[in-house]
């Protein structure tokens, strides 16, 4: 990381900005082209490793990509806004807070941890807990992706 004065080492801060960020983009590669997806998700963070459970229909793209490379890369930002440079255009920049990290994709079979995945995207998106029955975790494909380690950086405001 060039600008080590940004990065965020702090557990806290790391799991905040992941509960904060609420998208997460998922970058593949399709036939040695970048194909990236914004997506909602849920979340388990311990340890420095990142779990990310998303949902998708049951056939698509995506799906298609990640069954023939499931190596992505994940990116989150939260808390953007304009810094200002006034007249000077060189200086406008952004206040973020963001998590990056390799990871590989996993399509969950097992019926109780789809249910475990789609409750937790749930809890991110809207902060209540929801009861999610077989039927509706059989309706839908429940993806996890395995960060091992993430790297943070964040530009607060001065």
């Amino acid at each position: 990381m060039r600008r080590s004065d940004r990065e965020v080492t702090d557990y806290q801060q790391i799991k905040s900005i992941i509960e904060q960020a609420k998208v997460v983009h998922i970058g593949m590669i399709d036939n040695g082209r970048p194909y990236v997806v914004p997506m909602q998700y849920g979340f388990v963070f311990t340890g420095g490793k990142l779990t990310l459970y998303v949902h998708c229909a049951k056939e698509g793209r995506k799906l298609d990509i990640i069954k023939k490379n499931p190596c992505v890369f994940i990116e989150l930002e939260t808390n953007v806004a304009i810094v200002s440079g006034g007249d000077v255009p060189c200086k406008y920049g952004s206040e973020y807070a963001s998590i990056m990290g390799d990871g590989i994709v996993v399509i969950v079979e097992d019926i109780s941890e789809k249910i475990f995945g789609l409750q937790l995207m749930m809890k991110t998106q809207s902060g209540r807990d929801f009861k999610i029955t077989e039927q509706m975790a059989a309706s839908v494909t429940v993806l996890r992706i395995d960060v091992p380690c993430v790297t943070a950086k964040s530009r607060a405001k001065a």
